[in-house]
């Protein structure tokens, strides 16, 4: 008892050991949160900000042009005329990404404001929705809209590519459009609530306009991995820029000297949009 009433006594003559205790027990779980490890299938956005990663971004831009350049000026035979036939598919690449990009907007715009919806069967059906195409290969899902609902109706090889890429990542696009949204701080909706606007008006003239400035870097990073993945449309016969150099193989053998010109052109692609996403990023930052 007397060892009990020394313990309460001496807390009482030094409270600041409790404080020291509890900062001391925040302080590990700030460390732990900090320490965290988040990975992502996202390319590297170059910042001038990160030293680290804009340099890495120079060197391996620089070097890929230099080498792809070298093996086109200084070996033409066969490098000059892979390049020139690969490149043929850059077109349709860039076609099929900039119109399922433009579709994943639209989906993930639907889920995005689903998943804040305080309708609890539109939150459910937009969750469900999320969880089921992530859960889904990208490849398996463009491999069914082709050919097994091509069973049922003629689908061209453009619109099932169009749609499985939009399909796929107006998932994960919802989920960028959600973050967004939550990232508007809650005031705002409360604020334009007060003033005598309805909740759709709110979310139309002032939560979604800086939403738009929040996602849009996101966006584009979701841009890019859809360009690297719009390889897979050279499985259903899309003269994309894969599928040009599977035809040149198919005539050459030369597998090993083409695969490395489309690899090359690939990263060459991905580099330059890359840092455009870097630019829009600085300049969003410093304009607010």
């Amino acid at each position: 008892m007397e060892n009990k009433t020394k313990k309460d006594t001496d807390y009482q003559l030094h409270p600041s050991m409790a404080a020291k205790v509890v900062s001391k027990a925040r302080d590990d779980n700030n460390r732990k949160a900090a320490t965290q490890i988040q990975m992502t299938d996202g390319v590297l956005i170059p910042n001038k900000n990160d030293n680290h990663v804009f340099n890495s971004w120079r060197v391996t831009f620089f070097m890929a042009i230099l080498l792809l350049g070298s093996l086109v000026l200084f070996a033409p035979d066969p490098y000059r005329s892979i390049f020139l036939v690969v490149i043929k598919g850059a077109p349709m690449t860039f076609q099929v990404t900039i119109m399922a990009i433009i579709g994943a907007i639209f989906i993930g715009l639907f889920c995005g404001l689903g998943a804040v919806s305080k309708s609890r069967i539109v939150n459910m059906i937009s969750g469900v929705y999320v969880e089921f195409i992530r859960g889904i290969p990208l490849l398996v899902q463009l491999i069914f809209i082709y050919y097994a609902m091509g069973r049922l109706f003629r689908i061209e090889g453009l619109i099932a590519a169009v749609a499985a890429l939009s399909i796929c990542f107006g998932a994960y696009m919802g989920e960028i459009v959600r973050a967004g949204i939550q990232a508007i701080p809650k005031g705002q909706m409360e604020a334009a609530i007060a003033l005598g606007l309805s909740r759709g008006q709110a979310f139309r003239y002032v939560i979604l306009p800086q939403t738009i400035k929040v996602v849009l870097p996101a966006i584009g990073n979701e841009f890019i991995s859809m360009l690297k993945d719009s390889s897979l449309v050279s499985t259903i016969a899309l003269s994309d820029i894969l599928r040009k150099g599977r035809e040149y193989i198919s005539r050459t053998f030369l597998s090993l000297e083409t695969m490395l010109i489309v690899a090359l052109v690939y990263l060459v692609i991905t580099l330059m949009l890359s840092r455009l996403v870097g630019m829009l990023e600085e300049r969003l930052h410093r304009h607010g």
